[in-house]
């Protein structure tokens, strides 16, 4: 008999302030890189509110997603991560503590990415952000009836 998949969506986002900085955390379970904030999806939850509560949740930093750049599979874990360009809307940096051990808009460019981010496939993601021109199209929908709830398109 197959069993059901049993796979964790999360997401994550690389915010940009006007200054073109990007919001960068550290976490008490990651303390040896800056990671761009974020977690798990809820059930019920679309992946662009998801995004939106998470990194409120971890910074107190209110965001508008602009579009996909990225979407990666970590096989050891099962887990999904969809990783979104953002923009900087409102709010002053106030951490999560028990999850946050810091958070901070960094200057961050190709040049000074390791200094800031020392796990590769953390990197990747966020160098892909970077380097980005185009994002990947996202629809939220209902069905019975058909009801478009939200759509993030270049």
């Amino acid at each position: 008999m197959r069993r059901s998949p049993k796979h964790i969506i999360a997401v994550s986002a690389n915010v940009i302030d006007e200054d073109g900085n990007i919001l960068l955390v550290r976490t008490h379970v990651r303390s040896d890189t800056w990671e761009a904030p974020g977690g798990q999806v809820e059930e019920g939850e679309t992946l662009d509110q998801a995004v939106c509560r998470e990194v409120f949740e971890e910074t107190g930093i209110v965001i508008s997603p602009v579009g996909i750049t990225g979407v990666y599979y970590n096989v050891t874990k099962n887990l999904l991560a969809i990783v979104f360009k953002a923009h900087y809307d409102s709010g002053s940096i106030k951490i999560q503590p028990e999850e946050i051990k810091e958070a901070k808009f960094i200057k961050l460019t190709e040049e000074n990415i390791d200094q800031y981010i020392t796990r590769p496939h953390m990197k990747s993601r966020t160098l892909d952000c970077l380097r980005a021109k185009h994002f990947a199209p996202y629809e939220t929908w209902e069905v019975n009836p058909y009801n478009l709830i939200g759509r993030l398109l270049n």
